[in-house]
């Protein structure tokens, strides 16, 4: 997969990077190991944060700032690291589907940024590029039906809107027949040390969805 940015994202977010990861992976349900592993994770990032502090981590924060800089409401369509950090203070648990979905939530709440999860053979064509949502333009989020993208950064194929920080495109959704996945880490500000992430994204694919052929592109607009 190649990957382009937009000029406006250099523009309004000068510090974005994105960690993208391809691997020939098996779909598998949750097993009771990973989800030890989430619930884990949930109660220690619980008993450590309070609510207020959910939106000051540096990730989120960044993703946030990057949001109003393209002129959308970050309270209002919150990004995915933050809902999930927020349903954790709740002491609301997650959603047990999918290995591959499941281990991306952990590793978002556990790196500090959005990730986009993707089977890569439903990517039309070979380049996404990264841009700015506009007004009007169709976007079917996973579960929440339309989505209003515009201002939102987007990563497009070359039918369209395929994954925001928000929420990802039922299009090109993870699902128990993806058999290779694309994953875009978007950093907006600084959290979890690159080096960390990409040891972490490697144990879990491996330990979970039995993941080969691994491999991570660090790119910069």
């Amino acid at each position: 997969m190649k990957f382009k940015f937009e000029d406006i994202i250099k523009e309004k977010a000068p510090d974005y990077r994105l960690i993208a990861v391809e691997a020939d992976v098996k779909s598998l349900p949750t097993d009771d190991e990973l989800w030890r592993e989430i619930t884990s994770f949930a109660e220690s990032y619980r008993a450590c944060h309070e609510m207020a502090e959910v939106n000051k981590r540096p990730g989120i924060a960044g993703t946030r700032e990057a949001y109003k800089a393209f002129g959308k409401e970050p309270n209002r369509y919150r990004p995915s690291t933050e809902a999930l950090c927020r349903r954790f203070v709740k002491g609301l648990d997650l959603y047990r589907t999918l290995a591959l979905i499941d281990l991306v939530n952990l590793l978002s709440v556990a790196c500090g940024h959005s990730i986009g999860g993707f089977d890569a053979d439903k990517i039309s064509g070979d380049t996404l590029i990264l841009g700015v949502g506009q007004e009007g333009e169709p976007y079917q989020a996973i579960g929440r039906g339309p989505l209003n993208i515009a201002c939102l950064p987007v990563w497009r194929d070359s039918v369209g809107g395929i994954g925001t920080p928000t929420s990802d495109n039922e299009r090109t959704k993870i699902t128990a027949d993806t058999r290779r996945i694309l994953l875009t880490i978007n950093i907006y500000k600084a959290d979890m040390p690159e080096n960390d992430i990409i040891a972490m994204t490697e144990r879990l694919l491996m330990q979970y969805a039995s993941a080969r052929n691994i491999t991570f592109n660090i790119y910069r607009p």
